[in-house]
């Protein structure tokens, strides 16, 4: 039924969530601490209310105590990608359900990998390979609602690549092998390379900002990405394994 699909569905985003959480605590967290410690530095530097380089303007370092502290951002971290995951994975399961037996593999933990896979190229590597996550140190709050909107209609775009690539291999089922694969391959890239050649290009990365420190952090954020999808596609294919079809 499609209750207990739900259910389990839910169950899995929470789990894979807070795989995900311990992760970017355990990898990212470090990397914030210490872009954050250069924020205030730069701020600390810089006469109240100052541009860099960038254009964006220096946040004094009590202005910021005033928000959130260290530890609420650190549990609200848990917190964030507890809920991303509960309501991620009902959405899985639902595309799950209306999937099962038209698109993909029969087998239903093979299903479960192969869509939690298209799920994390559509919705986070097409659009991190456009624009890549920054630490807090890095980008002009000016600009966060454009930055935003581009970064959605990347992964729209992603979605719908991934949706045009799987249908152009399903219209060509009674074709060979290879032209199913190649069919699909070219429909995928298409809308791929046009957003990557057409979407506006966003740097905003002060002069001096170290470069292993970005590097460092984009490869944590990344990797959050992917323990998370891994465990979507992993801990909904064991359960399926497990209690079989619903």
């Amino acid at each position: 039924m499609i209750t207990k699909l739900i259910v389990r569905g839910l169950v899995v985003g929470l789990l894979a969530g807070l795989l995900a959480a311990v992760f970017a605590y355990t990898v990212g967290e470090p990397r914030i601490d210490r872009a954050i410690a250069l924020e205030e530095a730069a701020a600390a530097a810089s006469p109240a209310g100052s541009h860099d380089d960038t254009g964006a303007a220096a946040h004094s370092h009590d202005e910021e105590e005033a928000l959130v502290s260290r530890d609420g951002q650190r549990f609200g971290l848990f917190l964030a990608l507890g809920l991303y995951g509960l309501a991620v994975g009902g959405l899985f399961s639902l595309v799950y359900a209306a999937v099962r037996g038209r698109v993909g593999p029969r087998s239903e933990p093979v299903l479960a990998v192969t869509l939690a896979t298209a799920a994390f190229i559509a919705i986070v590597l097409i659009p991190f390979m456009k624009y890549p996550a920054n630490p807090p140190a890095v980008g002009d709050p000016e600009t966060i609602g454009q930055r935003t909107v581009l970064y959605l209609v990347a992964v729209v775009i992603g979605i719908l690549a991934v949706a045009a690539g799987t249908a152009a291999h399903r219209y060509a089922s009674r074709s060979e092998p290879w032209v199913r694969w190649l069919s699909a391959g070219a429909t995928f890239l298409v809308p791929v390379v046009a957003a990557w050649i057409l979407m506006p290009e966003i740097s905003e990365v002060p002069r001096g900002f170290p470069a292993d420190l970005l590097w460092d952090f984009r490869v944590a954020s990344m990797g959050t990405q992917v323990v998370f999808w891994a465990g979507v596609g992993a801990l909904f294919a064991f359960a399926a394994r497990r209690r079989g079809p619903v």
